[in-house]
Formats: C-alpha cells, sequence, structure tokens
C-alpha cells in the first residue's frame, strides 16, 4: 500500500469557516416526521477522493476551494435542512430549526498521496482524519488537498435529518451547481411532511410485524461500564471489491429450486453473509439477525394524504416521493439460530430473507408503520436488529447503495477516483452498504463494519468473494 499504509500522516486545518445558504432562509421550524422519529442521534460520513493529476488544468487549490464553496452556498438554498440545527421540542422529541445557521468547512491539507492510503482499513486512514465530526450543525465537510495534489472530500451528516437517498440528491445538486447547472425544478428536494403524515385516525394492523419489530429504548439496559473489550468484540471498519462473476454467481446459487423465480443481488449477497457470519459460531442455539435497509418512496409513490386530511385524498400539488427529504425507511430483520443456518442451503436463506423484505415492500407496510410511532409518541423506539442481545450470535443490517451517486460527482474535474459511506455507528451490531465499483462496471465496492471475528471469518473463509480494495484495482499510479 505504500509507505503511509498503515494510516501515520499528518493532517494539518488550513482553514475553518461556516458556509451558510446564498439567499436568505426565512426562519422556521421543520418537524421530524415519524420515519424521522425512529432514527437515534447517528452520523453518516461519505468521503469522495479525486486524483488531480491533471483534470483542473492550471486552478490553483484556492480557486478549487472557493468553487466548492460557492457552489455549497447554491446548493442549500434548496438544501436549506442542511443548514439548520437539530433541537429539542418540549416532548423531548428532535426538531429541526431552519435557520440557515450553516455548515461547518474545514479546509485541510494531508502528507500522504492518494495510492498511499489505506482505504482497506478506513478506521486509521480516514476516521477523523479525512471526515470530520459533526459538531453543532446537520452537515459538516472537510476538503483536505493530499500531497500529489489529489482531494478528498468528505461529509459528516446528522441521520435522523437525511437517509441516503436524500444525501445523495443534495450531493449530486451540489456537484451540479459547481459546474454550473441548475438544480431541475422536478429533481429539487420536497420537505412536505404531510406526505409522511399519520392517518385519521391512525390504525394498524396490531398482528403486524411493528410490536415485534421496534423496542422502546425505555426498556433497553444500559450497556455495561469499565470493562475492557475483548479483540475479537470490537467492530471494525473495512472495504472490499466483489468481482462481477462473483455476484452473479452468488445469485445463481440463491435462486436455485426456486421454481425459475431469481433472488435479487442484495439478498442474495446478504444471505451469503448471514450463513458466513453463522460459520463461526460454536453454540448451534445462539440466535443470527440479519436485517435489510428498505426504502419506501417507490411504495409511497402514488399515495398522498397533504395534511393528514383523511385516508387518501389526493393531493394534486404533492410532489413525488422521490423528491422527498427526510428518512423513509424500514428495516425489516430475519431472525435464526447458528444451526439452522449452518444446515440451511444458501437458497433457503434467500428466501427467508426474500420474505422479509418483500413483507416490508409495500404501501401498507409503511403507513402502518408511520401510525404505529404516532400511537406511541413521545415514546422512543428503535428497530430491534440494532440492539444486539447476549444470545444473539450476531446482528447485521444491510443497506444497498448501488444508486450511490459517483459518476454524478464531477465538480469540474471529473469523476472520483473512489468513493465510499462510512458508518461506524457503534454498539454491537454490524453495518454492510454495497455500492457500485468506480473501476469496473459490475464490480461491487462493499462497506463493512463489524465484529473482528466476523472480519476474520470475511478473510479466512471467503477470500475469492471479498478482496481487500487496493490503489492497483482502483487504477491508482503515482
Amino acid at each position: 500500500m505504500g509507505s503511509n499504509s498503515t494510516g501515520e500522516f499528518g493532517v494539518v486545518v488550513k482553514r475553518k469557516e461556516v458556509i451558510a445558504a446564498a439567499l436568505p432562509v426565512q426562519e422556521h421550524w421543520l418537524p421530524m416526521s415519524n420515519l424521522d422519529l425512529l432514527l437515534p442521534p447517528l452520523e453518516v460520513a461519505v468521503f469522495f477522493c479525486y486524483d488531480m493529476k491533471h483534470e483542473h488544468g492550471h486552478e490553483t487549490s484556492s480557486i478549487l476551494i472557493s468553487k466548492l464553496k460557492k457552489s455549497l452556498a447554491q446548493a442549500l438554498v434548496s438544501f436549506y435542512a442542511f443548514a439548520g440545527e437539530v433541537m429539542q421540542n418540549g416532548l423531548g422529541e428532535p426538531e429541526l430549526l431552519c435557520n440557515n445557521r450553516g455548515v461547518d468547512f474545514i479546509h485541510a491539507y494531508a502528507l500522504v498521496d492518494l495510492q498511499d492510503l489505506d482505504l482497506h482499513r478506513p478506521d486509521t486512514s480516514i476516521q477523523a482524519k479525512l471526515v470530520p465530526f459533526n459538531n453543532q450543525g446537520v452537515l459538516s465537510i472537510q476538503v483536505t488537498e493530499l500531497k500529489c495534489g489529489g482531494l478528498v472530500i468528505g461529509c459528516t451528516f446528522d441521520h435522523r435529518v437525511a437517509d441516503a437517498h436524500s444525501a445523495n440528491m443534495f450531493f449530486v445538486a451540489w456537484a451540479n451547481m459547481a459546474l454550473p447547472k441548475p438544480i431541475p425544478h422536478a429533481h429539487a428536494p420536497s420537505f412536505r411532511r404531510s406526505l409522511l403524515s399519520p392517518r385519521r385516525p391512525p390504525n394498524y394492523d396490531h398482528s403486524s410485524v411493528f410490536d415485534n419489530m421496534y423496542v422502546f429504548i425505555s426498556m433497553l439496559s444500559a450497556p455495561p461500564k469499565d470493562e475492557e473489550e475483548e479483540e475479537e468484540d470490537r467492530l471494525l471498519s473495512r472495504i472490499y471489491y466483489i468481482e462481477a462473476e462473483e455476484i452473479n454467481r452468488l445469485q445463481s446459487l440463491a435462486s436455485a429450486n426456486n421454481n425459475g423465480k431469481r433472488r435479487s443481488k442484495l439478498e442474495s449477497f446478504s444471505a451469503f453473509l448471514w450463513k458466513l457470519i453463522a460459520a463461526g459460531g460454536d453454540d448451534p442455539n445462539k440466535r443470527c439477525k440479519m436485517g435489510i435497509v428498505v426504502d419506501g418512496r417507490e411504495r409511497l409513490n402514488n399515495h398522498s394524504r397533504g395534511g393528514g386530511r383523511g385516508g387518501g385524498k389526493a393531493d394534486a400539488f404533492a410532489f413525488p416521493m422521490q423528491n422527498y427529504f427526510g428518512n423513509v425507511l424500514s428495516v425489516p430483520y430475519g431472525e435464526e439460530s447458528v444451526g439452522e443456518l449452518k444446515e440451511m442451503a444458501l437458497s433457503e436463506v434467500a428466501n427467508v430473507l426474500h420474505a422479509c423484505v418483500e413483507g416490508a415492500a409495500k404501501e401498507e407496510h409503511f403507513l402502518g408503520l408511520i401510525d404505529w410511532v404516532e400511537l406511541h409518541r413521545p415514546q422512543k423506539a428503535i428497530v430491534k436488529v440494532y440492539c444486539k442481545e447476549d444470545d444473539d450470535e450476531a446482528a447485521v443490517v444491510v443497506s444497498s447503495g448501488q444508486r450511490f451517486p459517483v459518476s454524478k460527482m464531477d465538480f469540474g474535474w471529473g469523476q472520483p477516483a473512489f468513493a465510499s459511506y462510512h458508518f461506524p455507528w457503534g454498539g454491537q451490531t454490524g453495518y454492510v452498504m454495497p455500492m457500485p465499483s468506480t473501476s469496473k462496471d459490475g464490480d461491487w465496492i462493499v462497506y463493512m463494519h463489524l465484529l473482528k471475528k466476523h472480519l476474520d471469518l470475511v478473510d479466512s473463509k471467503a477470500p475469492h468473494i471479498f478482496r481487500p480494495l487496493t490503489p492497483t484495482y482502483l487504477n491508482l499510479k503515482p
């Protein structure tokens, strides 16, 4: 990986400032939707690496940074939620104050070449070095010049305000403003919380999954303090790539003996990972949980309930759900014993996951979830798969990043040589996100945040599938 592959390099902050929207924003409160309220305070990071040897011509670094700041201020006019602050209301629930407080913007320099960044181990090379901490606002950005002339743009945002779909909309708009390309009206973000208002009266099927799927935070026991973690019980982040042939092979195996019905690539991948993690368990009775994040926008796209005026009255002025800015997520999960997963064929495991996803990928699931939250407010709830229990061998959540807009992140000097989410969210639940490769069509880049013992299983039992990300694969050369 080069002389700095351990991640030992210095970062010097050249300037810190706050970038506000280019036009005034009338101060107002924007309530969190019921689906936002299911998110605990989590910070999500994403970073984009640019190999800048020839792409920006004679532009100096100061001109490039100025262009990024100017386009950011322009993008924040439409995406003003990212320039606000999260506060608590009288019920103790988070609420967004849209006050144009602005985005913390850090300009830094790192004494390392892009080809020497150990992207396989982002805990040492990226975290707290090239992505910023989010101190007060909703979004923080760090732009770091590298010794080789490359550039890394790291962003950290509050998950309670935006999911990946919403953040992707903003990132693309920011890049377009730098070109410059205005945001088309059809792609402007919608903050209309009425699109996710509960029904009147709220109702859900009491035999539904929600009571089993979520747990109230007040019912959770506090984690033990002052106990040293065993090394294998630490969660670490790694980034791998998977070649297209291997993904297709997993899909074929997961779809075997299934009457011609093919499982999705994400279901097939998740089923393989589920079995792989279970293979390392010694106690056959311990449980393994596997969750898959489902985006509800497509399921709710034909449903408009403007302002909660009743169950299903069409709102001719509603923006399509694809433009909705906020969280529209559900995390259904499967739960099986270690022994059962070891015995099951990959196709059987994929069928279990498919049934979980299929049950949540419906309009009524999301309408019921919105109503379930409404009937239990102000109690705070969280999906159970986020809370690994003592009798669990593992709990892992997989989120698809296949719509990660890497090819659209061109600020005028070409698309990134590499980009990834970075989400070391704490707790004991693992998090995995596959994204499209920047180097080869059909390949996946896979961000994995798992217990060390499970990463060891990945490395020892499936090295032909999970290959450590290297500068060679990314075509990065001195």
